[in-house]
């Protein structure tokens, strides 16, 4: 896992720094990461008036946290790490939205940054229900998703399971249901990608790929209420061979050889990220074998592979 963590001594010494003291509770709260997505493309023109481009979300049991402790008499934040600038932008457009006052907010993430595991979403959702629980609010996931479209695009990470989501608008398309208990064995192929360049530079694709995006799509509302990990598995390999001349990721080839010999159910990729995954059924009788199998396989060509756990509702 990935931490960035605080003890009670370097916070004290960074609030005594900026001569600020907490004069009141620390609330917290926590939002999941996603191993890049299930799906990620275009729909059909027409399909939705405003935006086309689309994803489907892959949570994973990996989170960040925040931990806002308001100040009276003051409406800015400060947010530690210090760079953190997107969660310090949300939580001060939040506070002066809902009148309250300013303060600090601490965040922790088992999330790396930069690699497609949605990061920054989980960031700023954290963020925004440790505030709202400070100050003993409810809000409208609407709010979270305007104040988020205004900063970057977003994974979807604010809603419970498995939802087809429009990253670019922030805009929910469907609740999918929850993934089933899948084991992903992933490896990070290096570097960081950061989500509004990466939104900025791609381009539209073809009618053909569109259709074929529609396609996955409607398997995917069928093969996740019905806990179809088969197709799941297909789905995700399709996206991902898909996205591969518009973000190609070097080891593809070598992840699906690794796959196919291991009886995998398929590969997924962080579309906008570096990372990439072999998808196994953690339920099954012979998943130690295989995992051991995977692992085996991946460590031949990268040396740090990775078990990440989906999060479902059957646990």
């Amino acid at each position: 896992m990935y931490h960035q963590t605080f003890d009670g001594a370097d916070v004290a010494q960074n609030i005594a720094e900026d001569g600020q003291e907490p004069r009141t509770y620390c609330s917290g709260a926590l939002c999941c990461g996603t191993f890049g997505e299930l799906l990620q493309g275009q729909l059909p023109a027409g399909s939705f008036l405003r935006d086309s481009h689309f994803l489907v979300t892959m949570p994973i049991a990996l989170f960040a946290r925040a931990h806002f402790t308001p100040i009276a008499g003051t409406r800015s934040v400060t947010v530690y790490p210090s760079h953190k600038l997107k969660a310090k932008r949300l939580a001060e457009n939040l506070v002066s939205t809902l009148g309250a006052s300013g303060g600090i907010l601490l965040l922790q993430s088992e999330l790396p940054e930069g690699k497609g595991l949605a990061s920054s979403s989980a960031d700023l959702v954290a963020a925004a229900r440790s505030i709202a629980r400070c100050f003993n609010r409810r809000i409208r996931t609407s709010l979270i998703e305007k104040l988020m479209a205004e900063i970057e695009p977003s994974d979807g990470v604010m809603y419970p399971g498995v939802v087809a989501y429009q990253q670019r608008a922030c805009r929910l398309l469907s609740f999918l249901g929850q993934m089933p208990p899948l084991a992903i064995v992933g490896i990070d192929e290096g570097g960081t990608v950061e989500t509004v360049d990466y939104d900025q530079r791609r381009g539209e694709i073809s009618a053909k790929q569109r259709a074929e995006y529609h396609e996955l799509l409607d398997r995917a509302r069928t093969a996740i209420p019905q806990g179809d990990k088969v197709t799941i598995g297909k789905i995700a390999t399709a996206s991902a061979l898909l996205h591969q001349e518009r973000a190609p990721k070097k080891h593809l080839n070598s992840m699906l050889k690794a796959s196919e010999a291991t009886d995998a159910l398929g590969v997924i990729v962080a579309h906008s990220g570096t990372m990439i995954g072999i998808l196994l059924d953690r339920m099954t009788a012979d998943f130690p074998r295989k995992l051991r199998s995977a692992l085996a396989h991946v460590s031949a060509f990268n040396n740090s592979p990775k078990m990440y756990l989906t999060m479902t509702g059957y646990e």
